[in-house]
């Protein structure tokens, strides 16, 4: 059967690209914020503190969205005081990180590039992100890992004159576990012609061990889900079944630990699974990261919200308590 051939594609350089996010987007450690009040996230704040002083894990799980609206310096200070213990993202927080530490800006607009198929075809993103994620495999490291060290060893003579605003690069100077956990087709990197996926393939599923490994430890932790509908859900409870499964034929338990749903959804009862005619009832952060999971043990909280108002004030509420 046939299949297209990359190599026929026009790609652009990024100099050629208008973009909707730039870094001066970024919130300011200081920055002044948007005033939120729900009760639940002084909690998840105690949580957070609390299993940071008894060295336990703080896992952040999160979608793109919640880097484009501006929380970057938030993550990285928290990664920087040792809170954060684990970043799990997707393959487009890999591609905003890139694009915003390579050329301060990223977020190019869908409705306008896919009229005529330039949408994603931009020559640097694909070309550099798949040279690194190649390099990884070579090296037998990880998708995030990979990510991190391009950027903050500015490898193959490339400079990053914003790296200080890279997540990825933060994570790979402090020793900080950074995972990618992507499925091919799903990010404009995988259009490239440079594109290999056997690589892509590997080194996800090298971060999707190293994920498991800290989902093993998280006992008396907490596992925080931002903006991630189907990636977190999914790849927290196959992580979570594999941790269950070594710890309990060594007589243990992953069962005391909180986990937290920021999203913009907002549920009546987040802790109530329903019925299979409930249209809630089949959202994965409810039914696993909010119900199922922790059922035996653990204690679960929704936050609903956008999240250039939810993380800053998670950030200021866990920073001031310190």
């Amino acid at each position: 059967m046939s299949e297209i051939d990359r190599s026929h594609l026009s790609i652009l350089p990024l100099s050629e690209r208008q973009h909707k996010m730039s870094v001066e987007d970024i919130y300011s450690l200081d920055a002044t914020i948007p005033i939120y009040e729900n009760k639940w996230l002084p909690l998840i704040a105690e949580r957070i503190i609390q299993a940071h002083k008894n060295a336990n894990q703080v896992i952040w799980m999160m979608g793109a969205h919640v880097m484009r609206r501006g929380n970057s310096r938030y993550i990285i200070d928290l990664m920087e005081r040792g809170v954060i213990t684990h970043i799990a993202t997707n393959g487009a927080c890999a591609i905003h990180d890139f694009e915003m530490a390579y050329i301060g800006a990223t977020l190019e607009d869908v409705e306008i590039y896919i009229k005529d198929g330039k949408f994603g075809n931009w020559e640097e993103t694909g070309r550099y992100i798949n040279k690194a994620i190649n390099r990884g495999y070579n090296e037998q490291i990880g998708f995030g890992e990979s990510i991190g060290k391009l950027i903050e060893n500015e490898e193959n003579n490339i400079t990053f004159p914003y790296a200080d605003v890279s997540i990825f690069a933060a994570a790979y100077r402090l020793g900080i576990p950074i995972t990618v956990h992507k499925g091919i087709g799903f990010d404009i990197t995988d259009q490239h012609p440079s594109a290999d996926y056997a690589a892509i393939g590997w080194t996800s599923g090298k971060d999707f061990l190293k994920f498991a490994e800290s989902i093993s430890k998280l006992e008396n932790g907490v596992f925080l889900n931002l903006g991630s509908a189907v990636m977190g859900p999914e790849v927290y409870l196959k992580s979570l079944s594999i941790a269950r499964n070594i710890a309990a034929q060594d007589g243990k338990e992953i069962r005391h630990f909180t986990t937290a749903n920021f999203d913009l959804i907002d549920f009546d009862d987040f802790q109530e699974e329903g019925k299979p005619t409930d249209s809630h009832y089949y959202h994965r952060p409810k039914k696993t990261i909010l119900i199922r999971t922790v059922k035996d043990g653990g204690e679960s909280y929704h936050i609903s919200g956008d999240f250039s108002v939810t993380v800053p004030n998670l950030y200021n509420l866990i920073t001031t308590s310190m």
